[in-house]
């Protein structure tokens, strides 16, 4: 079905196949990933959470938990690589436009083109070379020092994280791309 434009030439009615439809399912995709990321977040800090006031009042019983600096290390550490996507989703970061504000609107989107780009490449080589680290940490069978646990998947959900903060980058490329092309 076609609709008239307002010159009266023929316009593709409803979302439709094309460059629009890929960038929003781009975007619905990196949603879902980095909303169930931060779930994944926010149980690892739930966790984290729960182990730390466990080891508290067993120490205050007299009892120590072995290994509990690692345990909280790892859970912290995914806590915080499994909610980067959604902080840069919701720009949550500090960003200084001390510059940049008072560039004109060409400019500033060039800026932030740039900016986009080089931190989607700078999070995608480090999303490669966690997940590298972690195959060597899995073939080797490495193992925690406290604990003698196996270390890698820990490494895995740091690389998750990382890759849906890649995800995430790559659509607001995309859409300073798209400011920049299409003012």
């Amino acid at each position: 079905m076609e609709q008239t434009a307002g010159d009266g030439t023929a316009q593709p009615a409803g979302p439709g196949p094309g460059p629009n439809s890929a960038m929003r399912a781009l975007e619905a995709l990196s949603a879902l990933v980095n909303r169930v990321l931060t779930w994944a977040a926010g149980l690892t800090l739930a966790a984290m959470m729960l182990f730390t006031v466990a080891g508290m009042v067993l120490r205050a019983l007299g009892h120590t938990v072995a290994g509990s600096y690692e345990v909280i290390g790892w859970l912290s550490a995914a806590a915080i690589a499994l909610a980067l996507g959604s902080v840069q989703q919701h720009h949550g970061h500090v960003a200084m436009d001390l510059v940049v504000i008072r560039l004109g609107r060409r400019w500033r989107a060039t800026a932030e083109l740039l900016t986009s780009l080089l931190s989607l490449l700078l999070f995608a080589a480090v999303t490669w070379y966690v997940v590298s680290y972690g195959r060597v940490l899995q073939e080797t069978g490495s193992l925690s020092e406290t604990l003698q646990a196996i270390v890698y998947p820990w490494v895995y959900l740091v690389a998750a994280g990382c890759a849906g903060l890649t995800l995430a980058l790559l659509v607001d490329f995309l859409r300073s791309a798209g400011k920049l092309l299409h003012p």
